[in-house]
């Protein structure tokens, strides 16, 4: 796909805020700067990528109705597709519920419910591609959503004063880590490391890096439902082999308490997938990154990707501490 009329339009993403959190830097010992995607217009990152590609769709003629698989994804998608004046559908697997329904149809998109995860959903999508001729928006692979991505860290580069010494984001299928390693290369930061953070039983990069090939887990089982790709990108294996990148799985309740800690401590609700980033640096799992040797000593700044996430609520992290038998 040519990208050169992506290029020429505005973006539909904001340029958001870098701020220090204190909570975070005394967990972490070191200064840690926010990246607060969860202020895009669409609730998170997900608006950089996916609106860059949806972009490249309307510049076809004529341009052709759009479908797209997941939550976030599909708000991002849904959102893009008002803005360009473009019909699409979002198909949702069951475990997303209520809430993304009601925002996307709010947005104007038509909804399918399929699935009962993100998979299910992505495999009804794309044969509604197929039947129907429809142009499906990927919300992870594609070269396009990458390449969206990467304006995350040349923002960086544009706020921070001096490298950071890590950067801290959460895997669901390796679109935004894959992003982040394209905009890291394009501003000469590739020597900065990657924690990549995902929640136990959807924890696909993770099992993949440990058989050096894709890994396919059996079911989603975490609630961090957002980050339930039971297969990660290929591409999220090859930034591992480019980019020094270190894998991180937390559980379920360290996922929740972080985002309720992070409440607590910035006034911001995201996700509980959002919620495995924060829990590497309130568990101290850094520092001990530290003393096995695999991140520097002393580190130099940390930036915490706020990923966001329209899908939540006070309701929903009090239901999924009782699921998780935490009150």
């Amino acid at each position: 796909m040519a990208a050169q009329p992506v290029r020429a339009q505005k973006p539909f993403h904001v340029v958001t805020p870098v701020l220090e959190s204190l909570p975070l830097s005394k967990a972490v010992g070191t200064k840690v700067f926010m990246k607060l995607e969860n202020v895009q217009p669409s609730g998170s990152f997900k608006i950089r990528g996916i609106g860059h590609l949806c972009q490249d769709v309307s510049g076809r003629a004529p341009p052709e109705p759009c479908l797209s698989p997941g939550g976030n994804a599909g708000l991002a998608a849904a959102y893009a597709a008002r803005e360009l004046g473009l019909p699409i559908t979002v198909v949702v697997p069951s475990s997303s519920g209520p809430t993304p329904v009601r925002k996307l149809e709010e947005l104007g998109a038509t909804v399918e419910v399929y699935g009962k995860v993100w998979d299910d959903a992505n495999r009804r999508a794309q044969e509604l591609a197929r039947t129907e001729g429809w142009v499906n928006i990927p919300p992870f692979d594609h070269p396009l959503v990458w390449e969206g991505h990467s304006s995350l860290v040349r923002e960086l580069k544009d706020s921070l004063e001096a490298k950071p010494g890590a950067v801290v984001v959460a895997v669901g299928g390796g679109g935004l880590l894959a992003g982040v390693v394209a905009g890291l290369q394009q501003v000469g930061w590739q020597d900065v490391p990657i924690i990549a953070a995902e929640t136990l039983g959807a924890h696909s990069f993770h099992e993949a890096l440990k058989a050096g090939r894709l890994v396919t887990l059996p079911d989603i089982t975490s609630v961090a439902t957002c980050l339930g790709a039971k297969t990660v990108a290929a591409r999220a294996l090859e930034c591992a082999r480019e980019c020094a990148v270190i894998s991180q799985v937390v559980r379920d309740a360290e996922a929740v308490r972080a985002v309720e800690q992070f409440l607590d401590d910035e006034r911001l609700l995201v996700e509980s997938a959002c919620g495995a980033p924060l829990a590497v640096l309130y568990s101290g799992r850094l520092q001990r990154l530290q003393q096995e040797g695999r991140l520097r000593t002393p580190l130099d700044s940390v930036v915490l990707v706020v990923c966001g996430g329209s899908n939540t609520h006070m309701a929903q992290l009090r239901a999924l501490k009782s699921q998780l038998g935490m009150e």
